[in-house]
């Protein structure tokens, strides 16, 4: 395996990586395998966090250099106050704040709904799905992003394969509505922290019971069914 680094960082010697997960068993895990992945050229620089706040006041940090990929875990505790909810929303953060950096999303997510939403709305260098990963099958993905090629592991390869079927869209005060009722949050108390009206809110909190086909049932079923289409 080699590199063949095709952007402005591409003459940098120890390039930076950062890995975000809230479980640092697992970033360990990552770390051992890429530094074992050496060449006569690179030498690698590890950065780590471990929820969107960590990694948002890393990114924020004016002695944080420019990373050259990006690993990042798709679930994890949430920054509410700059609206990251996930590491998707980390990495549209550093797509506007490092443009030339790869990413790479990792997930436990299955839902095909959920793996089109994000190759939709990231377009990330690599995906991986967690059940998938051994340490070739991360190797591989490093390997091929640093490379400039898309990787997505065999999981994804399988339901990108399947049978088109009609897809939900929600936006991103969607998103925003079912994190706070999974948090517990009165909808009175929304406004607080969704820059729109309540009338707003309750009407989309309707209509999300509609569009997910729990008409009458509670906030907590309405979560439920939301998270297991993966929708937050």
């Amino acid at each position: 395996m080699t590199f063949n680094l095709k952007s402005p960082i591409s003459e940098l010697i120890k390039p930076n990586i950062l890995i975000v997960d809230d479980h640092p068993f697992i970033i360990e895990g990552y770390k051992n395998a890429i530094t074992r992945y050496k060449t006569n050229e690179y030498e690698f620089e590890i950065a780590q966090a471990y929820d969107c706040r960590s990694a948002y006041e890393l990114l924020e940090n004016q002695n944080t250099p420019q990373f050259e990929i990006a690993f990042l875990d798709i679930s994890m505790p949430a920054y509410e106050e700059k609206n990251l909810f996930s590491g998707e929303d980390l990495a549209k953060l550093i797509m506007k704040k490092m443009p030339y950096c790869k990413i790479i999303l990792l997930t436990m997510y299955t839902e095909l709904l959920k793996i089109k939403t994000i190759i939709r709305t990231i377009n990330p260098n690599g995906l991986i799905i967690k059940n998938d990963l051994t340490f070739d099958e991360l190797l591989l993905a490093f390997d091929k992003v640093m490379n400039n090629q898309k990787y997505y592991s065999q999981s994804v390869v399988k339901m990108l394969n399947q049978s088109p079927h009609n897809s939900i869209e929600i936006d991103e005060f969607d998103k925003q509505i079912l994190f706070h009722l999974s948090k517990g949050t009165e909808v009175s108390e929304m406004p607080q922290y969704i820059p729109i009206s309540l009338t707003e809110i309750e009407k989309r909190r309707v209509s999300l019971k509609e569009l997910l086909k729990v008409r009458s049932g509670s906030d907590d079923d309405l979560v439920k069914e939301a998270k297991s289409k993966g929708l937050f």
